[in-house]
């Protein structure tokens, strides 16, 4: 077993290890969300912090890890007589995001359960988890099935597995912790909101503590058994402060006043639910236990402010996180003396909101102006011909874009799709292990050969061969590729800020429905991948806003850079779907024959039947209707602007592409 890097070595990113102590403190507060950069040592610190758990009480040889001193009166290895039970450490247990749902809540033996009515179940991560820490790196790509199974167990404080009429439960409460990289895509609401709290983290930018950095690591690599040796008394420290934190817990007094600060601050930052009310009175009361002392100051309850809103408060997935720390503390004072007094704060016990040293040898923790024009009437691609970027208009509410067809991609909200989840549309013989038994059909398998079989009980006799496997229709997520022209021909302020609001639009969408996105961007002599397909709707958002205009039209060289990323990226996942989004007023100029070229570059997309839409940003009395030309290169559907602001396109391209149907 390797040894873990030892929790108080880490360097700075204070706010996170106060954030996981707290939780092992007061494991009611609600787990973390690390979000953050790669390379902060999220993970290092996540997994560090298992060693300083306290021992967990367990009934010996129970499967589910149940109390000794009040077992679950329907655990499945019970019933369980009281008595003093053994002792083990704390575990941490890892949930792959490829995990597969019998992984993580366990399995039932079907062919046990049919033929001899026995419960033979398989403990899943959940059972492993129960009364420990359970851990999900990139917590974000967690499939849509299994971030529903994690959402029940966490409001039910159990697991139920239950297939064909036969049902296993269990206790399953946990200290759920995640880690995400925000650009590879965020959370949904309701998981995000079942963290307790939520912390940022970035790399140092101070050389003095990057240095540190790096010579704690290298000692760790070369011999991490002496490394942690060096680190052990103040690990027994961090340890021994638990513990008594934990003891002095029960006796912290929150006041009327702490809780009317709470609640005002939850009420000026209007905070959904009352869920965060609950976890900034937990978070504050750990804090005073933290600090050795039994009363909740307005310290704690900012500092609990600053660890439990920031992820509640946001109303779309741009909003970007965080709080408004000159606001909350105007809501502090404003509700502050209207209870008990609090204590001195630099008297004994003070400093709540601090973590554990470093050790001995840490060092710390545009103008609008239309520009000139060329020669064929559009600016320049360079210099005063480069407009500066435009505010995208008010996003509106678009209707679902689909692929036609039945695909086979990641579960999602947008196409039909041949899913682990959905409505049964029939039955085949299962490929590998079996996850969701068809029963009718297994029965109807098995009848003709119960004879033959000396059947003579009540039980079935079924065979391997007998069972089979559902095949259901769900939804799964697609690639929604923007391709869009920001040339000159399309620089005029405000259709450039209507067609970014109506992408900005299509990008909430595709949020909503689980969609990977990419953004390619063509103006000037070239195009340019301003975001290879990636999960993060908000980097896609963020390149958007940024996006200057200005130049000719290279619409043959969108369309040709659109088809590579869709080639590497058909072998990175081939078996999600693409929807490609063009947003152009259907110009091309630039370079020999620029119209005929943009036509063949279309017609590579209709030959391989790539589902396509044009959303026409034409305008103007007279209109020469190039989009529409270039829709039917491309076998799709084309849009005019003035139809997707009317939040018509989604009638339109419901079926992208009709000829198919």
């Amino acid at each position: 077993m390797t040894t873990p890097f030892p929790f108080t070595a880490v360097v700075g990113q204070d706010d996170l290890r106060l954030a996981l102590l707290l939780n092992a403190v007061s494991p009611a507060v609600g787990g973390v969300l690390v979000r953050g950069e790669k390379g902060t040592a999220k993970s290092t610190a996540v997994r560090a912090l298992s060693a300083l758990m306290p021992q967990v009480p367990v009934v010996a040889g129970c499967r589910f890890s149940c109390d000794p001193a009040s077992p679950d009166p329907a655990c499945p290895d019970g019933p369980h007589e009281s008595g003093p039970g053994t002792a083990r450490p704390a575990r941490m247990v890892e949930l792959p995001v490829g995990a597969s749902e019998d992984r993580l809540v366990g399995a039932l033996d079907i062919e046990r359960a049919l033929a001899e009515g026995v419960k033979a179940f398989e403990p899943g991560l959940l059972a492993d988890a129960h009364r420990g820490i359970l851990y999900v790196d990139e917590v974000n790509l967690l499939h849509d099935h299994l971030v529903d199974l994690l959402l029940d167990a966490a409001a039910m404080g159990a697991s139920y597995v239950e297939r064909e009429g036969v049902s296993v439960r269990h206790a399953a409460r946990f200290l759920l912790v995640g880690t995400m990289n925000p650009e590879e895509g965020e959370l949904r609401p309701q998981l995000l909101d079942r963290f307790g709290l939520t912390v940022e983290v970035a790399a140092s930018r101070e050389p003095d503590q990057r240095v540190e950095v790096v010579r704690r690591r290298l000692a760790y690599d070369d011999d991490p058994g002496a490394f942690a040796a060096r680190w052990a008394d103040e690990e027994a420290a961090v340890r021994a402060r638990i513990v008594a934190a934990r003891e002095l817990l029960p006796s912290v007094r929150l006041g009327d006043g702490a809780l009317r600060q709470i609640a005002a601050t939850c009420a000026a930052f209007e905070v959904d639910g009352m869920r965060a009310d609950i976890v900034m009175a937990r978070t504050a009361t750990a804090l005073a236990a933290w600090a050795g002392r039994t009363d909740v100051l307005a310290e704690d309850v900012r500092q609990a402010a600053l660890l439990a809103l920031p992820h509640r408060r946001r109303r779309n997935p741009f909003d970007a996180p965080g709080l408004d720390e000159d606001k909350l503390d105007e809501t502090l004072e404003e509700f502050s003396g209207e209870g008990d007094e609090d204590p001195d704060p630099d008297g004994p016990g003070g400093g709540g909101g601090q973590p554990p040293s470093d050790g001995p040898d840490s060092s710390g923790g545009g103008s609008g102006a239309r520009p000139e024009a060329g020669e064929d009437g559009e600016p320049q691609a360079s210099g005063a011909g480069e407009q500066t970027p435009v505010r995208a208009a008010e996003p509106f509410r678009t209707k679902v874009l689909s692929v036609p067809g039945i695909g086979e991609g990641a579960a999602g909200r947008r196409s039909r799709a041949r899913t682990e989840h959905g409505r049964t549309t029939g039955a085949r013989r299962p490929r590998g292990a079996l996850t969701k038994l068809h029963l009718a059909a297994t029965v109807q398998a098995a009848a003709p050969h119960q004879r033959a079989r000396g059947r003579s009980g009540r039980g079935l006799v079924v065979r391997r061969d007998d069972l089979r496997q559902a095949v259901r229709e769900g939804r799964e997520g697609n690639l929604v590729l923007f391709v869009v022209d920001a040339s000159g021909s399309m620089a005029a302020r405000q259709r450039m800020s209507a067609v970014k609001g109506a992408v900005l639009s299509l990008l909430l969408d595709a949020y909503q429905r689980r969609d990977k996105v990419g953004l390619v961007t063509f103006r000037g002599s070239a195009a340019d991948v301003a975001l290879p397909p990636t999960s993060s709707v908000d980097a896609a958002a963020a390149r958007l806003e940024s996006l200057p205009t200005g130049g000719r039209t290279p619409l043959a060289a969108g369309l040709l850079k659109a088809h590579e990323v869709l080639r590497v990226e058909r072998l990175r996942d081939p078996a999600r779907r693409a929807l490609v989004v063009l947003v152009t007023d259907g110009r091309a100029t630039g370079g020999p024959e620029p119209v005929a070229l943009a036509g063949r570059a279309a017609r590579l997309f209709a030959a391989e039947e790539v589902a396509s839409v044009v959303v026409d940003c034409e305008s103007g009395p007279v209109r020469l209707g190039l989009a529409g030309q270039l829709a039917g290169e491309l076998g799709g559907t084309a849009v005019t602007l003035d139809e997707l602001r009317a939040d018509s396109i989604a009638g339109l391209v419901k079926d992208v592409q009709r000829r198919a149907a």
